[in-house]
């Protein structure tokens, strides 16, 4: 399972470890225990700080395929229940390096509110190997764990523990329980945890004392394509810059096949996104990722007030929250969110492997979803609510050519149904006769297209009514030294390369901007005391 070639990287990465770290691997038979026990010792032997040990762990182990992480003998709250190959082979190296003493990659302020947690909390995190999504909540999650004593957390693979995915009726994945109850599942990231967990207990968002930051030249809201470009950019011109991001990489990281960036013949969402992070550490840029905008006072400076507490005073502003995707808006959609319906057929896909399956949209989001499913699924049907579909010709084409693949166009989806907790169905209407027809199925894929991240702006700049931000040729919004890039405003064509290129020319703006408008400080209103 592990090459030599890896076995080597992590000799590599494990020399600057602090500590000793041992995989304890709970006693007992298990089909698979063997094949666990030979991949941590093949892992344990690339360094003499690390050991397996095998013992009864009195209850603390779900099962003989369980571990947990020892750091110099003290339980580090973190537990793997399977075998974490695919893309959580990173979940569990990361876990093993942190435990060590490695650096976590956490903002301070986040750092901070989960180390104020005072409560027992014990997270599962339901996975499948080959959601690309699921690693950022396992390693957010065995972070929270090594700062709080008061937090365990758990990976559980799905495909190993089949009475438990049919016990708690789970469809898709990620999805995290805490204390035994469902905490979040479908669309689930580090933000959505630490949001969760601040409603959970908002005292926590009094827990940061760090140091306020200074005065910075340019803040950028948003981590996608748009919102980096603009960082970077400003980076570049020595200014003091900040980005906040809620989600780094945005809509980028669902997307797996990128072929359109030019320059780039072929990547991944996942791959680029990597590069985009790299890129913003090659430059003196502040990062405030997983917390979001709550809100902005306007000013000659302005003062942005964040969901962990902490408030950021800035000279210019530029929005780049990009989009999400949009809601049907149909009867039995939000009730079965993770019961059938999703949003992401690269993550939920293997759980309806054999089984009947829609998808929703016949643009390139939608044709390219039902392109993936086909080798999963029994068979794909393909609604488009117009009379043609809206995807590039080259993706059309290679969908007629699968036998399991149907496209019923001018179709329009009237509600979502099931039974049992289950869906079972979906019922259309053809637009062109009225008919309405229904259809049995396991699972419904929404792939109708984006809905901007703007509703924070609502009273801080013109929109429209679709809530996209208005800007001028300029990036220039409606109040003066906020600028806006991207996705999330009334630039037509929503693609990566055009995001990257709006994001420098905002940058630009801002610091034409700043040129020709200078700040005193201490005549400011909204300087605070």
């Amino acid at each position: 399972m592990l090459t030599k070639e890896i076995l080597q990287a992590l000799k590599g990465y494990t020399e600057t470890m602090q500590k000793n770290v041992t995989f304890v691997v709970q006693t007992g038979e298990h089909s698979k225990r063997e094949e666990l026990v030979k991949f941590l010792s093949d892992i344990a032997g690339v360094s003499d700080k690390l050991n397996v040990e095998e013992r009864d762990t009195n209850g603390e182990l779900r099962s003989s395929i369980s571990f947990l992480l020892e750091a110099d003998g003290e339980d580090t709250g973190i537990r793997f229940s399977g075998i974490p190959g695919g893309h959580e082979f990173n979940s569990l190296i990361l876990a093993m390096l942190h435990a060590a003493g490695t650096e976590l990659k956490l903002d301070d302020s986040v750092k901070s509110m989960v180390k104020a947690v005072n409560e027992p909390m014990h997270f599962e995190v339901f996975i499948s190997l080959s959601c690309h999504n699921c690693p950022e909540v396992v390693q957010a999650l065995n972070q929270f764990a090594l700062l709080n004593p008061n937090i365990k957390a758990e990976m559980i693979d799905g495909g190993l523990y089949q009475n438990l995915i049919q016990e708690r009726d789970i469809q898709g994945v990620p999805s995290v329980y805490l204390n035994d109850e469902l905490f979040a599942n479908g669309k689930v990231d580090a933000s959505v945890l630490i949001n969760k967990l601040l409603e959970r207990d908002p005292s926590l968002k009094g827990a940061n004392k760090g140091e306020a930051l200074p005065l910075q030249d340019v803040t950028v809201i948003g981590g996608g394509p748009a919102g980096v470009a603009s960082a970077i950019y400003s980076a570049r011109k020595g200014l003091k810059v900040t980005v906040v991001a809620e989600t780094f990489g945005g809509q980028v990281k669902d997307t797996m096949g990128i072929e359109n960036l030019i320059s780039v013949p072929k990547t991944t969402g996942p791959q680029l996104v990597g590069n985009l992070m790299e890129h913003v550490r090659d430059y003196d840029i502040t990062l405030k990722e997983h917390v979001r905008v709550d809100t902005i006072e306007k000013g000659n400076i302005k003062t942005i007030t964040l969901s962990s507490g902490e408030q950021i005073r800035t000279r210019t502003l530029i929005v780049a929250t990009g989009a999400r995707w949009r809601e049907l808006g149909v009867p039995g959609e939000k009730e079965n969110v993770g019961n059938g319906v999703a949003y992401c057929p690269h993550c939920d896909g293997p759980f309806f492997k054999g089984k009947d399956v829609a998808v929703i949209g016949g643009g390139n989001s939608g044709i390219e979803a039902a392109l993936d499913l086909a080798g999963i699924v029994k068979s794909v049907t393909v609604f488009e609510f117009m009379p043609e579909l809206k995807a590039d010709k080259v993706l059309v084409d290679q969908a007629l050519k699968r036998d399991n693949i149907t496209i019923i166009k001018n179709a329009a989806t009237r509600q979502i149904t099931a039974e049992g907790g289950k869906v079972n169905g979906i019922e259309y209407q053809d637009r062109a006769t009225e008919e309405v027809q229904n259809l049995p199925l396991s699972g419904v894929f929404v792939q109708i297209g984006l809905v901007p991240n703007s509703q924070f702006m609502k009273d801080v700049v013109e929109t429209t009514q679709h809530g996209e931000i208005v800007i001028d040729t300029k990036c220039q919004t409606s109040e003066p030294g906020i600028f806006a890039a991207g996705d999330v405003t009334t630039v037509p064509y929503k693609q990566i390369v055009i995001s990257m290129g709006e994001g420098a020319k905002a940058s630009l703006a801002a610091f034409e901007y700043l040129l020709s408008h200078e700040v005193d400080e201490s005549e400011d209103a909204s300087v605070a005391a």
